[in-house]
């Protein structure tokens, strides 16, 4: 059975008057897992499309204005389309089902054309430039991502690096970023290199442990299958049948970003992934993401990616703060 079909025989959305919609949903585990724990997932669509919902065995009233009826009547379908594709409703599903285009539709059919299937979860893109960002790096073997934090930069990369080492179609995945202290100075660290460098890379750890799980991840760390290392262990090498991912590359110089790219092997595929504002190195002016993508931009094998705070998929108040900031840069330089 097509998704179309099974979706067009699990949800049923009926109107029954011009302030009044019904949604029936035909399949209890969904339903449970749509509705929340406490059915605070429909109480938080309550409140966000400003409507009235009655909830009663399978069925979900919705009282309001005729736009924010249709408004909830798409976010449950996305919420539908999105269980049906991954078995799961997650926290954040809630925020990404109002979403709009400029057209007032969903743009999910997109989305869900990208999915990164993982052994703990489906990975769903949750914009449109996170559907072109997992396309990109399927696709290409050189993928340039520029954007704040929360745009999935680094966990869509690692999503789909470690899903090719699974399947067996490279045999390394390389995990690497500037050792660069984050606006403050640590000091010495105790311990041999490898735990003098874990604390900068723990980010990427948090990715593979959430996707694929720390037993499993463990093991091919210790293989050799995953490789962890700060990007000056990077000179001197050639990657060959490898996934090789340079996060924090805004705390990279030039040089440095070109010695990464310039590593690129037979079947294999670099990411460079970086957020211009957020720039640790002592001179700003040092950094090499912004200067590499402008001179790299006219290369076709290469893909570049540039997210902007509307891609944020982490709390919803990490967009408005991202906005905020942005906005008082713009009003200094005025």
């Amino acid at each position: 059975m097509s998704e179309i079909s099974k979706l067009d025989r699990i949800l049923i959305i009926k109107k029954i008057d011009a302030k009044t919609i019904n949604i029936q949903i035909n399949d209890n585990e969904m339903l449970i897992s749509i509705a929340g724990e406490f059915d605070k997932n429909l109480k938080e669509l309550e409140k966000l499309t400003k409507t009235n919902i009655f909830f009663r065995g399978n069925s979900i009233t919705c009282k309001g204005k005729e736009e924010n009826l249709r408004v909830f009547s798409v976010a449950i379908k996305f919420l539908v389309d999105k269980y049906i594709l991954t078995n799961t409703i997650e926290k954040n599903d809630i925020m990404l089902s109002i979403k709009k285009d400029e057209k007032h539709e969903m743009s999910n059919v997109k989305s869900f054309k990208q999915v990164i299937k993982t052994p703990r979860k489906s990975v769903i893109a949750r914009s449109e430039k996170q559907s072109d960002y997992i396309k990109a790096l399927k696709e290409n073997d050189i993928i340039m991502s520029l954007g704040p934090a929360g745009t999935g930069k680094s966990f869509l990369a690692v999503s789909v690096a470690v899903t090719l080492l699974m399947e067996k179609k490279i045999d390394r995945v390389i995990l690497s970023r500037p050792a660069v202290e984050a606006g403050e100075k640590l000091g010495f660290l105790p311990g041999d290199m490898k735990e003098k460098v874990d604390p900068y890379l723990r980010p990427l750890y948090d990715a593979l442990y959430e996707l694929f799980g720390a037993d499993k991840i463990d093991k091919k760390i210790e293989s050799g299958e995953i490789e962890i290392a700060p990007l000056a262990f990077m000179r001197g090498r050639t990657l060959k049948n490898c996934f090789a991912i340079l996060d924090e590359a805004q705390n990279a110089t030039e040089t440095q970003i070109k010695m990464f790219l310039t590593r690129i092997g037979e079947n294999s595929k670099l990411v460079v992934n970086g957020d211009p504002s957020q720039i640790d190195l002592i001179n700003k002016s040092q950094s090499g993401l912004t200067k590499s993508k402008k001179i790299l931009k006219d290369l076709q094998e290469l893909k570049i990616i540039e997210f902007d705070h509307r891609d944020v998929v982490r709390h919803p108040l990490v967009s408005k703060i991202i906005q905020a900031y942005q906005n008082k840069s713009t009003d200094d330089k005025s």
